[in-house]
């Protein structure tokens, strides 16, 4: 019998689609910088494994992320792969080097708090949304799909709580200038169920649905499954995962790994919701990845699942 068993629970939605930021957000961070032909076969393998929207690299100046100095060479290497494809692109000039390869989704990157867009953007929030503003503009106007980033959500390392109205008028701001979807970031990993319910409640309100919405969750104090259990129930159906749990963020130390993507569909997979994926070849393509880093995944589901097979 294949494990888990499949028990369904009532009020969760039949499927949900899973925006995988492993190969951007996952590798970002790594100091030894891995070469553009391993980061294509990852996103190939991840594909194989029936991911469907892969979060390839971010356009962003070299000097500032140097692990992703090689997105132009990435992407002429995954052009072939049949899956959605977005990139992160943190200004107007990103954006052009990512339309001049075809990109056809992009990201942009705002923070819900002052202290935070000046740590990542060096900007205000105000100054941030102004700069951004132009890039939605120019890209809604090349038929590319568009999503916003929010960061600091639920808590910000250095102003501690974020009222639920702050990162609701910043989600605003974001959808009115042309973004067609928001991911909610628990970037240092401090949200529960409550406070996700509360703010998904507050964001449907202000006239946001719950389609409009994706969830970003890390997993520092062990909430991340719960938060998004709790998301579900309200009836987000996008959900963000790293295969194997890679990645952090570069600006907020406190961050720990996001939500590993292994984790998220053996809950799925026991809950009955349609994902696409293949737990096995999943789980496979984070141990292959793990060897290239030279240390260990850190989700539990990969880890018991290869120590099983061997």
């Amino acid at each position: 019998m294949t494990l888990p068993m499949t028990v369904p629970a009532p009020g969760l939605p039949t499927r949900v689609r899973i925006h995988e930021v492993g190969p951007r957000d996952g590798l970002q961070n790594e100091k030894t910088l891995v070469p553009a032909a391993i980061k294509a076969e990852f996103i190939r393998r991840l594909a194989e494994a029936g991911l469907t929207t892969i979060e390839a690299t971010s356009f962003v100046h070299p000097k500032w992320v140097p692990q992703l100095a090689d997105a132009e060479e990435l992407m002429r290497l995954v052009d072939d792969v049949a899956v959605r494809l977005p990139v992160l692109v943190p200004n107007e000039r990103g954006l052009d080097r990512a339309l001049a390869l075809g990109a056809r989704e992009v990201a942009v990157f705002a923070s819900a708090t002052e202290s935070f867009a000046r740590a990542n953007l060096n900007r205000t929030v105000d100054q941030a949304l102004e700069m951004f503003e132009p890039v939605v503009t120019k890209a809604k106007d090349a038929g590319v799909t568009v999503r916003g980033y929010l960061s600091m959500c639920f808590g910000d390392p250095w102003e501690g709580p974020v009222p639920v109205s702050q990162t609701v008028s910043v989600s605003r701001r974001l959808l009115d200038m042309g973004c067609d979807e928001i991911s909610l970031g628990d970037t240092i990993g401090v949200a529960t169920p409550g406070h996700v319910r509360e703010l998904l409640d507050t964001l449907n309100e202000a006239g946001i649905a719950d389609d409009r919405l994706a969830v970003h969750f890390h997993d520092t104090y062990g909430q991340a499954l719960a938060n998004t259990l709790a998301a579900l129930q309200h009836g987000v159906t996008t959900v963000d995962a790293s295969a194997g749990g890679l990645g952090g963020c570069p600006y907020a130390k406190s961050a720990t790994g996001n939500l590993a993507t292994e984790d998220l569909v053996w809950m799925l997979d026991g809950l009955g919701i349609e994902t696409g994926v293949d737990i096995g070849r999943l789980t496979a393509t984070s141990v292959w990845m793990a060897r290239h880093l030279g240390r260990p995944s850190p989700s539990r589901t990969v880890r018991a699942l290869s120590q099983k097979e061997t």
